[in-house]
């Protein structure tokens, strides 16, 4: 069992499915309404960030050799896009 912060469930998965492809994975999180969240943080751009930037790393970790690749639906890449391009950025991987 993996525990988390909510928004790195989906990396966490990915990265023990990689290092341990045996295991089965169970990852969990706090559960906690995403405006609950935000307050918890007190900067919302600073929680728009972190999603951001942990967005990048499942799209980019797979070829790293971190994690597993796993699926992005076309409209959430386009939100990356998007929020990259508003400059939600300070969480990004230097390239």
């Amino acid at each position: 069992m993996i525990v988390s912060k909510p928004y790195m469930e989906r990396r966490s998965y990915a990265t023990v499915r990689k290092v341990w492809p045996e295991v089965q994975v169970i990852c969990a999180s706090e559960p906690l309404e995403f405006d609950k969240y935000v307050k918890s943080i007190g900067d919302e751009k600073l929680v728009v960030d972190m999603l951001v930037g942990d967005l990048q790393r499942v799209i980019e970790y797979p070829s790293l050799g971190f994690a597993i690749e796993q699926d992005v639906p076309e409209d959430v890449h386009a939100a990356y896009i998007s929020l990259t391009d508003k400059g939600f950025t300070s969480r990004l991987l230097s390239s």
